[in-house]
């Protein structure tokens, strides 16, 4: 249940510009959440991937303010909250803990719609299809 939130037990990716670009199938949207893969956080996307990713149940979310990229760093975990009110237009909140254990918030947005979100909720878009028949 990710309610709560999404913490550095799950898999979380950081790009950067255009992720995903020149992958428009769903095999590349399904690696990351087979992998364990919960959220992928970039500057931004390209369309067809971002909506892929929604459909296997991933959190694709761009940084509200790019240059929050250079805050990042390697080894630092990753916590996502504002899952317990996931709306559309409303933005989640990233908290880094680096390694030395100060830590750095900041704003994500995304483009999730209400059947969207309910895709996020059921792990994906087939997982709800099939809680509906």
């Amino acid at each position: 249940d990710l309610s709560s939130g999404i913490n550095a037990e799950y898999g979380v990716v950081v790009g950067d510009e255009n992720y995903g670009e020149g992958s428009s199938r769903e095999h590349a949207a399904l690696e990351p959440r087979h992998l364990g893969g919960k959220a992928i956080i970039v500057r931004s996307f390209a369309r067809i991937h971002e909506t892929n990713l929604k459909k296997q149940g991933m959190l694709p979310l761009t940084f509200a303010d790019p240059a929050d990229y250079d805050k990042v760093q390697p080894g630092d975990k990753i916590s996502i909250t504002g899952l317990t009110s996931f709306a559309p237009g409303v933005p989640l909140t990233c908290t880094l803990t680096h390694g030395d254990g100060s830590t750095e918030s900041f704003a994500l947005n995304h483009t999730f719609n209400e059947n969207q979100i309910g895709w996020f909720k059921a792990g994906s878009a087939l997982n709800k299809m099939a809680e509906s028949s």
